[in-house]
This record gives C-alpha cells, sequence and structure tokens, in this order.
C-alpha cells in the first residue's frame, strides 16, 4: 500500500560545468523528451525543467534506484558521457525532492538569488508536462503548490528587492567595462525572453539604439519595434558588428553563431574599439576564442557568478526569511502525502465497518415489524455512532506520527488487524 517515492534528478550551475550543461540542455524542446519518458513503464508521472542554469527531471515511481538508470540512461545516454556526468547529477527523494522544487521555484537556488525568470520557466515547462498528460495527481498538486510557494515568499519577504536577472548582470558588466552606457549601441541576437529583459535593462541605461537580429525576422521587427529599435536577419550579423558596442546572445542555436575568426576582422575594422560581448546561451552561442582579441570582452553565464555578490548581504538575510516559509510548506505538503498514503486504507475500514453494520443492522430489524420508521432511524444513527467511535483511535493511529512507528509499519497493523487484505475465502 505504499505510495509511490517521488524522485528528483538534475545539474545545475552549482554542480555541472557550462561545458557541460550545455550539451544536456533540451535545445530542441520538451515534446520529445516527455514523450521518451513517457514510454518508460517504471514511471508513473513525469515533468522536465530546463533552462540556462539548470535541467531536472522530477518523476513519481515505485522502484526509484531502477527508475534512476533508466531516466538518466534515456535523457544524457546521448549527449554527455558517464565520466562527464560523475559526480554532476544530483539526487532528491520525497521531502527533499519536494523542499528542492520549492527552492527553486522561490528563486533561492537560481545563480542569483531572487531572480524572478525561474518561475515563469516553471510554469511553462508544466505547461508542456500538463499538455502531455505525463503529469498526475501528484506532481499536479506539488508544482501546483510551487507557484503558490514562490508567490508566498515574494509576498512576505523582500528576496526579489535586491534580486538581479541574469539580463540585468549583464548590464552590469558592460558598465564595469564602459562606465556608462548612454549612448552606447547594442544587438540583441535571439528574440526571446532574455532578450526581452535585456532589451529593458539596456534602454534603462540610456543606450542610443537597440538592433535585434533574430532567426524568425518577424519576431525581431516585434521586439525591436518595443524599443524604437531596428530588426536584421542573422545572415547580417557579421556586418553589423562594426556598428555596434554591445552583443547580447541568446539564441537557441544547437552551434555556435560567431567564431573568432568572424570577429578578428571586424576589429580592425573597427580600429580596435571595445566590443563586449554577453553570451547568455546554453549551448553558447559565441565561440570561447572570441575573448582572445584585443579590445573584446566575452563573458558567459558562468562569468556572471561575480555579480551575484551584488546586493549579496541584504538578499542573504531576505533568503533566510524565505527558506523558512519554504520549510514551513514542505513540511505541509508532506503532511498531505502522508495523508494520500493513509487514505485508501481509512477508506477501506470505514466501508468494511459500515457493510458489516448495515448487514447487521438489517438482520435485526427484519426481527421486529412493530419498530415505526423514528425507531429504526434512531437505532440506525445508533449502529453509525457506534461504528464511527469504534474507528476514531485506529484512524487516529493511522494519522499521528510515532517516534518508534513509521506510517508504512502502521498502515501494515491496521490492515492485518482488520483483515484488509483478505483474499475474499473467509467472511468479515
Amino acid at each position: 500500500m505504499a505510495r509511490d517515492t517521488i524522485v528528483l534528478l538534475g545539474v545545475n550551475h552549482k554542480t555541472t560545468p557550462l561545458a557541460v550543461r550545455e550539451k544536456m540542455a533540451l535545445a530542441s524542446g520538451y515534446e520529445q523528451p516527455l514523450a521518451d519518458l513517457r514510454r518508460l513503464d517504471c514511471l508513473e508521472e513525469c515533468f522536465l525543467l530546463s533552462t540556462c542554469n539548470r535541467v531536472e527531471v522530477l518523476f513519481t515511481c515505485k522502484e526509484p534506484d531502477l527508475a534512476r538508470r533508466r531516466v538518466l540512461d534515456m535523457l544524457f545516454a546521448g549527449s554527455v558521457s558517464r565520466e562527464e556526468v560523475s559526480g554532476c547529477i544530483y539526487q532528491h527523494r520525497d521531502e527533499e525532492a519536494v523542499r528542492h522544487l520549492f527552492l527553486v521555484a522561490s528563486s533561492l537556488d537560481s545563480m542569483i538569488v531572487g531572480e524572478s525568470q525561474i518561475l515563469g520557466q516553471l510554469k511553462e515547462a508544466y505547461r508542456f508536462a500538463s499538455e502531455k498528460k505525463t503529469s498526475g495527481m501528484v506532481l499536479n498538486k506539488l508544482l501546483h503548490k510551487s507557484f503558490s510557494v514562490a508567490k508566498r515568499v515574494r509576498t512576505e519577504t523582500r528576496i526579489g528587492a535586491s534580486a538581479v536577472s541574469i539580463s540585468y548582470a549583464a548590464v552590469e558588466l558592460g558598465k564595469k567595462i564602459f562606465g556608462d552606457l548612454k549612448g552606447k549601441r547594442v544587438m540583441l541576437v535571439g528574440a526571446g525572453e532574455m532578450a526581452e529583459l535585456a532589451a529593458e535593462h539596456l534602454v534603462g541605461q540610456g543606450v542610443a539604439e537597440v538592433i535585434v537580429a533574430n532567426r524568425t525576422f518577424e519576431r525581431a521587427v516585434k521586439l525591436a519595434g518595443c524599443y524604437h529599435g531596428r530588426a536584421i536577419a542573422l545572415a547580417e550579423l557579421v556586418e553589423q558588428l562594426q556598428h555596434v558596442d554591445i552583443i547580447v546572445s541568446s539564441t537557441g542555436a544547437p552551434d555556435l553563431i560567431l567564431t573568432r575568426n568572424d570577429v578578428a576582422p571586424v576589429m580592425r575594422k573597427r580600429r580596435y574599439q571595445p566590443l563586449f560581448f554577453i553570451d547568455i546561451a546554453v549551448p553558447r552561442d559565441l565561440d570561447p576564442a572570441i575573448n582572445e582579441i584585443d579590445n573584446v570582452y566575452l563573458y558567459d553565464i558562468d562569468d556572471l557568478n561575480n555579480v551575484v555578490e551584488m546586493n549579496k548581504s541584504e538578499r542573504d538575510k531576505e533568503a533566510v526569511k524565505a527558506t523558512r516559509i519554504v520549510d514551513e510548506e514542505t513540511l505541509k505538503f508532506c503532511g498531505w502525502l502522508e495523508n494520500m498514503e493513509v487514505t485508501p486504507t481509512i477508506i477501506e475500514m470505514r466501508s468494511m465497518a459500515d457493510q458489516i453494520c448495515r448487514d447487521e443492522l438489517g438482520r435485526t430489524l427484519g426481527r421486529f415489524d412493530s419498530l415505526t420508521a423514528k425507531e429504526r432511524k434512531s437505532l440506525e444513527k445508533m449502529a453509525a455512532s457506534i461504528c464511527s467511535k469504534m474507528l476514531h483511535h485506529p484512524i487516529r493511529y493511522l494519522k499521528t506520527d510515532h517516534p518508534c512507528v513509521d506510517q508504512q509499519k502502521r498502515v501494515e497493523v491496521v490492515r492485518a488487524l482488520f483483515n484488509l487484505d483478505r483474499d475474499g475465502s473467509d467472511g468479515p
């Protein structure tokens, strides 16, 4: 009667270098990986989250060790070797998995604590799982709860007040190089959410122009229009490098879109005026060798760790309060899980007792023809009351924590005492 185990497997910026993470990122989206996971008969429910800084798989199963091996083989075997991921993958089960998910949703496990992007990414990933019907009763409840926990953290703490997004961190690095971003020209490569956030921060710093290059030109035009900028085709990317100062790249391309050989000739045309690249894509968009060129500055996501130190003291104080909220909500959810585990036994016990009462009451009332409807009703109420009082203590025993007897053992004891697992050969 034990419920399924909740398991979370993942890699993130804390455990895994960018060079390995980018190989594991689900560049093609959620649809195929979710379909592959759905075919694993060892899983009951499953959910996938892939962002710049993490890839995580959340699932329920009856045999966690077997499920772990099969999930890892399916998702990661083709992209990385076992040697590369050895020591990188973390695993959480049940309460630890619940707590980890709540920390992620509340941005307490993010590279930049308090950034708001992760909750939107989590909701988008859940939308895919929900549409594909890979999440069920347990994960639906858990994921919805993670959203409300994140909202409570936002409401009751100032975790976001002194926090910065990855895009804002990129802007801070730009200010360190140029001193002032006013009058600078910016090119966004990619027109997704990360590019949009970067544009917001950059325009707020007074940049002169925003140029957007994107695989889908229509999307580039739309984003550029929001900031009175202009759109270009990806094919014009190299040519435009000589006219801009800052390039923020965040495409979903599986391969590099700019190499050292693309940038070096441009710098000669620019007379080696500084050129600043921020690569916030996973896998990386930009060749790391670009950084070797004089007056070219290239930063990737891992470099943003330095910016995390901004406002660290204030964030840490708020993070303590936020973590307390996460711990409270984790206990509440685990209480729901425990009750879910004993609920079938309680239902069976009540059903069995009700049936016995009805049978015995029927035999007794059959012997009395002179009873009024009111008297019959009184006897029925009395029988139901006796049944309820007889079950009161066994139900409390199931629901209440005991220091010496775990819940599964308590369920087994009650099921044995009430003969709930009988094969039907003997009577109640």
